[in-house]
């Protein structure tokens, strides 16, 4: 993709960083209509439906992601537009795990450089589709957005899982800064 028509000209709209993320929650540019972007359920970002293969601009465009209740938008100071996502807009594709039991550590790092701590502020949540009956699990990255963790990293978690009873019920679930994230009920 060149830095052609309405996303370069967002590209060009961001502010330069001394590190850190964009204030993009402080923002509130007038909402300039939807651009033909879409995120695919498997992380990978496209535009007028070419995928964008350039690694730094997807970084650079996740930046600048918010969304607002179902709704996703790229923010700059100047405009708000509105794209597409599949399912979520991030995807983990790395886990560090150290440490045991109560004391374990769950460390996420997504396709687009992201790295969190599974825990309070970055929980973990596991969604069952009715349909298929496939577990979808996510991790918290930020400001209202998560990650899908890709399923190689879902089955080490189901490794990991551990009981441990909520509310009269054995729940099968991992421990990650001090906060146990329940995955599904144990079987009987």
């Amino acid at each position: 993709m060149g830095d052609t028509g309405k996303a370069g000209e967002l590209l060009q709209q961001i502010p330069a960083s001394k590190g850190g993320l964009p204030p993009v929650h402080l923002w509130n540019p007038p909402f300039c209509g939807d651009i033909d972007m879409r995120i695919a359920r498997d992380g990978s970002w496209f535009y007028l439906g070419t995928p964008i293969g350039r690694p730094a601009m997807v970084r650079l465009f996740s930046t600048i992601l918010r969304r607002d209740g179902d709704d996703y938008f790229l923010v700059t100071p100047v405009e708000k537009v509105g794209i597409r996502v599949d399912d979520a807009p991030f995807v983990a594709v790395e886990m560090d795990v150290e440490g045991e039991g109560e004391a374990r550590q769950l460390r996420f790092r997504t396709s687009v450089g992201d790295e969190v701590l599974a825990g309070a502020e970055h929980p973990l949540r596991f969604e069952l589709d009715p349909q298929t009956e496939e577990p979808s699990p996510y991790v918290h990255v930020r400001a209202n957005l998560e990650a899908l963790i890709h399923r190689n990293l879902f089955y080490r978690l189901v490794e990991l899982a551990v009981p441990r009873e909520i509310a009269g019920q054995i729940w099968l679930g991992v421990w990650s800064g001090g906060e146990f994230f329940p995955i599904a009920p144990q079987p009987e």
